[in-house]
């Protein structure tokens, strides 16, 4: 079982989320909080918050089939560009420079390692491989 988190409209450019989340790639959602909490990175604290949301998605998605939080780890995370505002800066004999304060888009996905059901036909069930820890 899989579930999502997204936030959106981050004040930081993507390159700098993209060091910390390559950090917990893969990861037990409790390694990752960990090394999450322990980062000195100021957009740690909000993939920290990301992370936790996830978590949560997962303990209520299903309600039937509850989920062990200590069973989930980080299947796959990512960040996208946002949008860029341009601002301008006053420079010399009045001259002005673009600031591009860059934006960015993070989803985070957490899963339990059970294999989901992948139709390929309408009348063809397959069951996919489950995901092995390396």
């Amino acid at each position: 079982m899989e579930a999502k988190a997204i936030l959106r409209h981050i004040g930081v450019p993507a390159t700098k989320v993209r060091l910390v989340i390559d950090q917990i790639r893969g990861k037990p959602v409790e390694e990752a909080l960990a090394i999450l909490r322990f980062s000195t990175r100021p957009v740690a604290r909000v993939v920290e918050k990301t992370l936790r949301s996830a978590v949560a998605n997962a303990l209520v998605k299903d309600e039937d089939n509850p989920v062990d939080p200590e069973e989930l780890f980080v299947s796959r995370i990512f960040a996208d560009e946002g949008r860029t505002l341009k601002r301008l800066r006053p420079r010399a004999r009045g001259a002005a420079f673009r600031v591009r304060k860059r934006q960015s888009h993070m989803t985070v996905f957490v899963s339990d390692g059970a294999a989901p059901v992948v139709p390929v036909d309408e009348d063809e069930v397959v069951e996919a491989t489950p995901v092995s820890e390396e």
